[in-house]
């Protein structure tokens, strides 16, 4: 949902609406909490099916790509979870493709499957077999991105943004929010829509680990602290390498070069690097250390895919 997906329909959604399949965070359930129609979940509930077939709900992803695993969480329905469900796939408007056969759903669990059709996908439909309510949809996957119509003419684009397959690979720690913060669209809305570390009481630095959604050379960069005001990184720095495809393993052992020097940060400010970058070639990946600690809002690599 942050990045654009949506529930698009759904054959009923009498309990429980079916936008709760998408809401951000884990589903919560609320004791004594009744609604006109019977009690209240947080996820989407259809009514008990009394003639044949079954409910589905059709999604639209927030980004086109292929689709490596998908999690079907009924947490909280515990009587009411459907027995089974199914996943059909599309492109744009072309026809329906069956993605995961019907398969057996634990009630009051996460239901992970993994998938391995290696095609993109603009659209989901989850079938569920006959009724009942999913809390929440997640699917996971890799974007992928037409990066002639995207950045056309040598236009410069965000290479790190989570829109265009970036992704945080490992950080040191993320104690208090989440890496992939980092890369989503916008500015931070509070100090939990960022990365923060722990409080670092030994030597060293914390870091994060970018892999960008394409190869290409940095033109500039921005490092945002917004709502970070007593607990910011004292100073930044950001290495580069160009080793596409390159696992966690390999990147440890890469050839990372400075792209920009040990930089003081200030608190609650996007700050912008242009001229002081020292690396401009091409480069798959970023290293973002922070010293020693703290937390960062937002990463932005401006720059243009490599050829």
């Amino acid at each position: 949902m942050r990045v654009g997906g949506r529930v698009l329909a759904a054959s009923d959604d009498f309990f429980a609406p079916k936008a709760n399949l998408l809401k951000p965070g884990p589903a919560i359930f609320v004791p004594g909490k009744y609604t006109s129609r019977g009690k209240w979940m947080d996820g989407w509930e259809s009514r008990r099916k009394r003639t044949p077939g079954h409910d589905w709900c059709t999604v639209q992803l927030g980004m086109r790509g292929v689709i490596r695993g998908v999690d079907v969480d009924t947490s909280f329905f515990t009587g009411n979870f459907p027995s089974h469900c199914s996943i059909e796939a599309r492109d744009g408007r072309a026809e329906w493709t069956m993605i995961l056969e019907q398969v057996e759903l634990r009630g009051d669990s996460h239901n992970y499957f993994g998938l391995t059709d290696g095609r993109p996908w603009t659209h989901l439909r989850l079938n569920i077999v006959p009724d009942g309510g999913v809390a929440r949809l997640r699917v996971h996957g890799d974007v992928v991105v037409d990066w002639k119509r995207v950045a056309r003419g040598g236009k410069t684009v965000d290479l790190a943004a989570i829109w265009n397959g970036g992704l945080v690979l490992a950080v040191s720690d993320m104690h208090y929010g989440a890496k992939d913060n980092m890369l989503m669209p916008g500015r931070a809305k509070n100090m939990g829509d960022g990365w923060e570390t722990k409080r670092r009481r030994g030597p060293g630095h914390d870091w994060a680990i970018v892999r960008l959604g394409t190869p290409g050379t940095i033109t500039r960069i921005e490092i945002d602290t917004n709502h970070f005001k007593g607990n910011y990184p004292d100073r930044a720095s950001i290495e580069g390498c160009l080793a596409p495809g390159a696992s966690l393993g390999a990147l440890a052992v890469a050839a990372w070069s400075d792209v920009l020097p040990q930089a003081k940060l200030r608190p609650h400010h996007r700050r912008l690097f242009a001229r002081e970058l020292v690396h401009r070639g091409p480069v798959s990946h970023l290293r973002l250390n922070i010293f020693p600690d703290g937390g960062v809002s937002r990463l932005r690599v401006h720059g243009t895919p490599a050829r």
